[in-house]
């Protein structure tokens, strides 16, 4: 039996030097300086670190519970998760508090200094929210099995800011500030980057399942395959961007039907491309290893029933091998939405534009207003795949499914 919570302890200690070594915030005259830092203790008042106080109960008591093993008893189990839920709703509220202290102080700022002036989140601020949030996800673990009640669960951690964000009560802040000055472009954005990520992934999936399904099928054919495309993975992305630039350009002026379709050296054309090639290996790899591990038992038995080889791959192989796929899939979509960023600069658009603003006028809240959204829809992805993943996935007291004969009803 553990005597404390590991990573509440270790989230805990972080959480105590972040807030004592690194600045909350930054105040500058301007958007392009970086600006004087803004410490914890500035912001609170002496009693401020009695706040840390009800994380000591957590520290213990949520581990006891959680180690307990089988044997722990019916109301033993009630109450660690309900010391989780509270640890939840702690965690919850202080991501909450912290936000509200940091738009507090942005508004006070406003008020009191020059319209130029902008107050940015500074490391202690992402430190603390970033261990708050590994804190929530490592309890909601000892909540609930259920991924769909997880992914709930989160949302419903961060609703509390999310609210703080939707009431204005962080508008002074220099991010939202940057949003205020770009909100007629920034969803624009946000759908380009959602169309390039799309225009990668199905491709990806339609080229790189049946080219798994050929792999499973021809072993020889494997040992071509994974090489080129273990090879395509170590190019870095601007290279294979460049790559694809001069061929597409010269295909768009002999063929000037391309150039009409917006197929031309700079633009979508390279940046799906290359995406595509880069989107193959998880999705080639995961999709050999699903079809890999169908029983051979289960492929025979629909044999002898009358399937079809269409019907056996439809049925049974690809509902036996779809769990196994998923997180293939799901590590292609993540990967996507984070190399997409890149893609502006080949002029495809996206994110990465706002990124690319901030970094030439040294706006480091315009670089953050491109890079947030992205790291959040790759978590929105990743959490939708292992809920989809976990609908899938055959639990040993589910029943087997039984395999019918072609025309039989179900």
């Amino acid at each position: 039996m553990r005597p404390v919570n590991p990573v509440l302890a270790l989230c805990t200690a972080l959480g105590a030097w972040a807030a004592a070594a690194l600045p909350l915030l930054r105040v500058a005259p301007n958007r392009l300086m970086s600006g004087e830092p803004v410490y914890w203790t500035a912001l609170v008042p002496s009693w401020g670190w009695l706040m840390w106080l009800p994380l000591m109960f957590f520290l213990v008591y949520p581990a006891r519970q959680a180690e307990s093993g089988p044997a722990v008893s019916a109301s033993n189990t009630s109450d660690s998760r309900r010391a989780g839920i509270l640890l939840l709703l702690t965690m919850s509220l202080s991501m909450a508090a912290l936000l509200w202290l940091a738009g507090h102080h942005a508004t006070h700022i406003a008020d009191t200094e020059s319209t130029l002036t902008r107050t940015s989140l500074g490391a202690g601020f992402w430190s603390l929210m970033a261990l708050a949030w590994l804190v929530s996800l490592d309890t909601i673990k000892f909540v609930t099995r259920s991924d769909w009640l997880r992914t709930t669960g989160m949302l419903l951690v961060a609703l509390p800011s999310m609210v703080l964000i939707g009431q204005g009560m962080c508008s002074d802040l220099s991010i939202m500030k940057e949003y205020a000055n770009r909100s007629d472009v920034f969803w624009v954005t946000v759908l380009r980057h959602l169309q390039i990520v799309a225009l990668a992934t199905v491709p990806s999936v339609l080229i790189g399942f049946p080219l798994a399904w050929a792999c499973a099928r021809f072993a020889a054919l494997g040992k071509l395959v994974f090489p080129v495309l273990n090879l395509v993975q170590t190019v870095p992305s601007i290279a294979l961007f460049g790559l694809f630039m001069a061929p597409l350009a010269w295909a768009a002026v002999r063929w000037p039907v391309l150039g009409h379709a917006g197929i031309s050296g700079i633009g979508l054309a390279p940046a799906v491309l290359a995406l595509v090639l880069y989107g193959l290996l998880p999705i080639v790899r995961s999709g050999l290893a699903g079809l890999n591990q169908v029983p051979q038992a289960a492929k025979t038995a629909a044999q002898a029933m009358g399937m079809s080889s269409w019907q056996i791959f439809f049925r049974v192989e690809v509902p036996l091998a779809l769990p196994v796929w998923l997180p293939g899939l799901n590590a292609t979509v993540v990967q996507t939405i984070g190399l997409a960023a890149v893609t502006a600069l080949v002029g495809a658009g996206g994110l990465g534009s706002l990124m690319l603003d901030g970094l030439f006028s040294a706006a480091n809240d315009l670089v953050l207003l491109g890079v947030l959204p992205i790291v959040l829809l790759a978590v929105l992805a990743d959490a939708l795949f292992k809920a989809v993943a976990a609908l899938t996935s055959r639990t040993p007291d589910s029943p087997t499914p039984v395999l019918k004969l072609p025309g039989e009803s179900a």
